[in-house]
Formats: structure tokens, C-alpha cells, sequence
């Protein structure tokens, strides 16, 4: 299960103290949280990354879904990659997937669906095709290769209608009796902020203490909870955010989180129907869950002028829909298109720096909590939190690893590239795993994670060095002092850049 732009520390159990996510909290609490697991810094390539195994360049989704007619950025999954549902439907499992996919550039309903989830692999597709749009009216809603209506009445609500779908899918898999792979993929808590009434209601005036207080608090029951180390300083508040106290429009300042809130406990309870379908089917005991977010929360700021087929022009009742972050408009409601932006964002990634996007912890470092209760062995399986290094092209190697699938040469008659992700089942099975360097690139911004090591920089930034031992919020750059590292680093980086594919990427000054 894979949420969209959630926050390092937007769950109950990993430090957030309003937001309601007891379902999350629970599976946490049976299972096992990683505090340095990293995603691909944004949603498509993180996709493209999970479901392959391989860095998203080497699968063409190197940005977003643009093909700038180059190797590595051609906006559409290749035929040089093998997805989970691919490899594991040849094996005997049938394959679900319900939610957003947005990794084909092609989203017409007469456009070529090659790379729609059917094509790749999936055996049950419902979701939308695009990355981002309204909760209750999304555009290229689909089930299998067609476009589908949806309620009229109002009633309709993305993030319940992929439970709803999720949990139909179990049935459909233990009837069918054969092993199964579910992938549910939320577009909470991604942009715009539309919310049930009853919970957004629910959270009116549980965020009047503003970001600073609500930041610095969170960071003391982060450090509580030993997410992170009492010696890692809390990054300085975004300087292009007022303090609290300065902060004009502050009602609509708290609306926006109170909104952003209650799509992610929304989404909790969606986890929770489709954990309590697994239940009452038998299947816990031996069913691997896992859950993560597609990167760090998301300081984009809305403006008035956005257009795109992911924005309807009405709501469901006829009214027209304004778009952009006007604080003279209360987000929640579908007749909104507006986001959180950088201040609530930068209360999400506490206690880190930056945003999706960018490759400093607040855009990559995102909570994976999971769960497999016949196999994690017994002292991992009690809420214990890990401090193990991972990373997105992971979960594809997991997958074949636990369901004793090989990876092959070829998929399909196309040769395929090797598996870059390790398995994390050895780690379930309580042996220590390897070191090895991780590597990121995302419209420039770039980095090297490689045990308590961690090269960074932004698009045409210089690179800084951070031992993440001492200082994982990269509040000291100690290049200068270690430069033999830095440099060895610096050529693992620029090898795998030339391996992969990475094109320099052109700042506005160029």
C-alpha cells in the first residue's frame, strides 16, 4: 500500500500527535517501522522504481511523464523492465491493483494503453490514470482498460472508493483460491485538500497552535519515541515562512491542515477495511503487508492559473471549481483546488529539511511499516522500529524473493536489465544485510546514501557530505573535513549516472 506525498512523520507512529491513524498505528505496532527507508523523491519515478526493482532511469521514468525523446526520460515505462504483477502473474498469482497508476504519458481513453496496469501485468485494474486530481470527481477513472462514471449524487469519495475496490479484490482472490498480489495505490494525501465534512469538522481547531509549536512538539515525541536521536537538531523553519505569530490568515492557515489531516485519516481508514478484510479471510497469519509513502511531503503552493486534465471545471453539484491557495477560500470543499504548501509540508518532513522533489531527507526519506506475522521473526514482529538502510527498488526483490519467483533475463520476449534492489527477506529472517550505496536523481538534485554517509546536492547546488549518524537532518556539511570520502563517493555517484542514464538537467539561470 503506497500513499501519496505523506510526510516522514505524518503518522501517529512515527511522531504525529493530532492526526488520527489508530489502523496504522496497529499494524506498527504488530509489525515493523524503518526509519531510513527512501523513496525515489517523487511519485511517478518512486512508482516506476517499486514495481520494477530497478532505479526509475533504467525504466524511462527518470522525471515525470514528458518523453524528452532521450534514453531514460521518455515518460513511459519501457520493455526493458519486468513489473511485480508481470513476473509474479507468470508464477500463478493473481494480480490486483486498485488506485492511481500515472506512469503511462499516454491518459486518453483512446490513447494507446500499452502501459496501462493491464497491459503491465495486472489481471484487475480499478484507479485513475493521472497522478493527481479531485477526490470526488478524479478524471480517467477506469476499471480494467475503460474510462467509468462515477456517483453523481455526491456521495462518491476516491479514497473510500479504492477500499471499497481493494476489499472486493480479496474476496475475489480467496474464492479464486490461488496466492494473490495486491497493490493499493492512494492519491492521499497528494493535492487538492477535499475532505469528508464529518472529519474535517472533526479536526476544526486542533492545529490554533501553528506550525512552530505543532514542529517543535513533534520533534520532542519523534525523539520520544526513538524515531530519531536526541542529538539531531531540528532544522530551522523554511525561511520563506513567517513565525506563527506573524503568519496572516490564520483561519485559513488551520483549515488547510485541518483539511490535509482528514485525508489522512481518511486514507487510515481505508488501510484499516482492507486489513480487516485479510483478517476475517484467514490470511493475516501469512499475507506480507507492506506500507510506504511515495516521498516526502509536498511544498507546492497552488496558483490561481494551474490548469490540466486533472482539474474539472465543476463539482458534482454544477458549481464551478476555483482554483489556487486564496485565503479568501476555505479549502475542503470540491469547489476548491488548493494544497498545504511549504509551512504545513515543512511540519510533515519534521524534523528534516526540504520537499519532494529535492534529495535532502525531507524529500526521500519516507516510513515503511511492515507486517508478515508467520515469518518476521518474533522480536521484530512487536512494534519494533529498525534502523536498517532501504530503499523503493527493494520491494520488487522482496516480492520475488518471498513468493520463490526467479528474475529472469528476458519478460515477454524483450531482454530485461538486472534487479538493482536487494531482497529485505533475509533482514525478516534476522540476518544482517550488506552495505551498499543508494543513489538518487531527480531534476538535478542529487545523492549518494552509503551507510553513515550521505552525499547530496541541489540542481546545480554543489555536493555536501553529512555523516547521517551524527547529523541525519544535514544541518552540518562536513565535505570540507572528510574530502577522501566526498570523493569516493562523488565517482560511485558519477558512475551510476553514466550506468543509468541521468541527463544533466538545465536550471532556470541556463
Amino acid at each position: 500500500m503506497v500513499a501519496d506525498d505523506l510526510g516522514f512523520s505524518d503518522l501517529g507512529c512515527y511522531g504525529a500527535e493530532v492526526i488520527e491513524t489508530s489502523n496504522l498505528n496497529g499494524l506498527s505496532k504488530h509489525g515493523l517501522r524503518f526509519v531510513q527507508f527512501y523513496s525515489a523523491g517523487r511519485g511517478c519515478p518512486t512508482r516506476a522504481s517499486l514495481l520494477t526493482g530497478l532505479y526509475a532511469h533504467q525504466t524511462d521514468v527518470g522525471q515525470m511523464l514528458i518523453d524528452y525523446g532521450v534514453p531514460g526520460y521518455r515518460g513511459n515505462l519501457n520493455r526493458e523492465c519486468a513489473t511485480i504483477a508481470e513476473r509474479l502473474g507468470s508464477a500463478g498469482y493473481q494480480t490486483y491493483m486498485a488506485g492511481k497508476w500515472h506512469l503511462t504519458l499516454h491518459v486518453e481513453e483512446r490513447a494507446p494503453k500499452h502501459n496501462w496496469p493491464q497491459q503491465r501485468g495486472f489481471d484487475h485494474f480499478f484507479g485513475t490514470i493521472l497522478g493527481a486530481g479531485s477526490y470526488f470527481r478524479p478524471a480517467t477513472l477506469t476499471r480494467g482498460n475503460e474510462f467509468i462514471g462515477y456517483k453523481e449524487d455526491g456521495d462518491f469519495y476516491y479514497t473510500e472508493a479504492i477500499a471499497d475496490e481493494a476489499v472486493a479484490m480479496l474476496d475475489k482472490a480467496v474464492v479464486n483460491r490461488a496466492p494473490f498480489f495486491l497493490y493499493v495505490s492512494f492519491t492521499a494525501a497528494h493535492w487538492p485538500l477535499h475532505a469528508r465534512p464529518v472529519l474535517l469538522n472533526a479536526y476544526r481547531g486542533r492545529f490554533h497552535m501553528g506550525w512552530d509549536e505543532l514542529r517543535e512538539k513533534r520533534y520532542q515525541r519523534m525523539i520520544d519515541m526513538k524515531i530519531i536521536e536526541r542529538y539531531w537538531k531540528l532544522t530551522p523553519r523554511d525561511p520563506r515562512v513567517l513565525s506563527w505569530f506573524e503568519a496572516p490568515f490564520k483561519d485559513w492557515h488551520q483549515r488547510r491542515m485541518e483539511a490535509y489531516a482528514a485525508q489522512v485519516e481518511s486514507m487510515d481508514q481505508a488501510v484499516g477495511r482492507i486489513l480487516e478484510k485479510v483478517k476475517q479471510l484467514g490470511r493475516e497469519e501469512n499475507t506480507l503487508v507492506m506500507f510506504l509513502s511515495d516521498n516526502g511531503a509536498s511544498g507546492e503552493e497552488i496558483l490561481a492559473d494551474w490548469q490540466g486534465p486533472h482539474i474539472p471545471a465543476k463539482t458534482s453539484r454544477g458549481v464551478g471549481v476555483q482554483v489556487g491557495n486564496d485565503p479568501q477560500m476555505m479549502p475542503g470543499d470540491e469547489a476548491t483546488y488548493q494544497s498545504y504548501g511549504v509551512p504545513w509540508a515543512n511540519v510533515s518532513n519534521t524534523p528534516f529539511r526540504s520537499y519532494k522533489g529535492t534529495c535532502y531527507e525531507g524529500g526521500i526519506a519516507v516510513p515503511l511499516i511492515v507486517r508478515w506475522p508467520a515469518v518476521i521473526r518474533p522480536g521484530l514482529a512487536t512494534g519494533d522500529i529498525t534502523r536498517e538502510i532501504g530503499h523503493v527498488i527493494d520491494v520488487a526483490a522482496t516480492c520475488y524473493d518471498v513468493a520463490g519467483v526467479p528474475y529472469p533475463q528476458t519478460q515477454a520476449g524483450h531482454p530485461i536489465k538486472p534487479l538493482e534492489g536487494t531482497s529485505l527477506l533475509p533482514f525478516f529472517l534476522g540476518k544482517e544485510m550488506s552495505p551498499r550505496p543508494l543513489f538518487f536523481e531527480h531534476e538535478g538534485n542529487r545523492a549518494v546514501r552509503y551507510g553513515r554517509w550521505k552525499l547530496v546536492a541541489a540542481t546545480g547546488g554543489a555536493w555536501e557530505l553529512y555523516d547521517m549518524n551524527a547529523d541525519r537532518t544535514e544541518t552540518a556539511n562536513v565535505a570540507g573535513q572528510n574530502a577522501t570520502v566526498a570523493e569516493k563517493m562523488i565517482a560511485l555517484y558519477d558512475e551510476w549516472a553514466q550506468k543509468v542514464g541521468v541527463q544533466p538537467w538545465r536550471t532556470g539561470e541556463e
